[in-house]
């Protein structure tokens, strides 16, 4: 794999992938015959994920800000956190196993994306390993503040790469459920 399609430094995906999503623009989803079954589950899935690391992010950064009590600033990073984890990866192993094959298997013109998300997949186990490291450390720092710093910064890059790939996913294997209708 080239460094541009590296998770870390990838801009979107190539060219050639994107055949489908200009027959199936995002803009049209929801209004596509089907859309409202596992393309639209997907999607939610995937803006659930964005909305737990909004959250850890804003609570971390009304902690630094002093305008959230420290025991419930670690209460809400271990619950949202713990959930975001456990979601990722349950999320990941279901399309690894089961959907990208079934996917391939449609569109074998799309195979390299697939093979490009699965890796990304591999680079998100290793982020999803520093994102629990990180936040347990932050949750037994004595200097609450201090420690929510530094947990919204090692959020940063996390996040950067995640958004990354749930957009590249999406591009992909929507326009794939909504040409094949799959359910």
């Amino acid at each position: 794999m080239t460094a541009d399609l590296d998770l870390s430094a990838r801009k979107g995906l190539p060219a050639e992938l994107q055949t489908l999503l200009a027959q199936f623009p995002r803009a049209a989803w929801p209004a596509a015959p089907g859309f409202h079954g596992l393309a639209a589950f997907w999607l939610d899935r995937h803006i659930g994920f964005r909305d737990m690391l909004a959250t850890l992010a804003r609570e971390a950064e009304a902690m630094v800000d002093g305008k959230m009590p420290p025991e419930r600033w670690r209460q809400r990073v271990s619950a949202i956190g713990g959930h975001l984890v456990q979601d990722l990866l349950g999320h990941h192993q279901i399309e690894d196993d089961a959907y990208f094959p079934q996917m391939v298997q449609l569109e074998k013109r799309l195979s390299h994306g697939f093979e490009i998300l699965d890796r990304d997949h591999h680079a998100l186990d290793g982020l999803l390993d520093g994102f629990v490291k990180g936040a347990n450390k932050a949750l037994q720092a004595k200097d609450a503040r201090s420690a929510a710093g530094r947990f919204r910064e090692g959020l940063v890059p996390f996040e950067r790469q995640l958004i990354r790939h749930l957009e590249d996913e999406e591009d992909l294997i929507i326009p794939v459920i909504l040409k094949h209708r799959m359910r």
